[in-house]
């Protein structure tokens, strides 16, 4: 069995090639230290059981690259090990396809309580999480399922912005935007902006002049 660490921190590296093998008598703990190496050690160990990831990563963001993994390799699962764990970054990471989310501040045994969980088929993701998403009008963005920066998201797409003016309003970069866009629609049950509009209107949520939304 074969784990792909990608972490740039050589104390987390040494740290995690030390405690999970105790998962596995037979476990080889594969390192990458950015982009370039985590790609390049999947092409050479695409049978990895699992991918380690975290997202603050040196000249990548980490959630592109996350997607990026999950599109060349959708049957490897992703878990993010980020010393970030807000609500929104957790639920941005789950929306791209990550399996697992587990803080840095995890103790050891939680660490590898939650890879069990996900070789297993499952999923784990941490409890320590931020406030809930922003309101929406006088609706909290949770009550449509969605996380604090999906909201902040949906709040830029009622108004009608295109999405580079949502990654300059909100300093993201295009393929995030374009993650929490695509998690707004799945969780809203829609497939286009103005289909995600007209189910807020059903949903009792009232958008007046393209940039205004109230609820009844």
């Amino acid at each position: 069995m074969k784990i792909l660490v990608v972490d740039d921190h050589p104390l987390i590296l040494h740290a995690l090639a030390q405690s999970l093998p105790q998962l596995h008598r037979d476990l080889d703990v594969v390192s990458a230290i950015d982009r370039e190496e985590a790609m390049t050690a999947l092409a050479r160990h695409p049978d990895c059981a699992l991918v380690l990831l975290d997202l603050t990563l040196p000249g990548a963001h980490g959630l592109d690259l996350l997607a990026q993994m999950r599109y060349a390799y959708p049957r490897v699962p992703i878990v993010v090990l980020s010393a970030t764990h807000d609500r929104a970054t957790v639920g941005a990471a789950l929306a791209a396809g990550a399996r697992g989310y587990i803080a840095k501040t995890s103790t050891p045994e939680a660490l590898l309580d939650a890879v069990r969980t996900v070789l297993k088929g499952g999923r784990s993701v941490t409890t320590d999480l931020a406030a809930p998403s922003p309101m929406i009008g006088n609706l909290p963005g949770h009550v449509l399922g969605l996380t604090h920066r999906q909201a902040d998201v949906l709040r830029l797409l009622i108004q009608g912005k295109p999405n580079k003016l949502i990654c300059r309003d909100l300093q993201l970069s295009e393929g995030t935007v374009k993650v929490h866009v695509s998690a707004i629609l799945k969780a809203l049950n829609v497939r286009s902006r103005a289909q995600a509009i007209a189910e807020l209107s059903r949903r009792g949520v009232v958008i007046e002049d393209g940039s205004r939304m109230e609820r009844h």
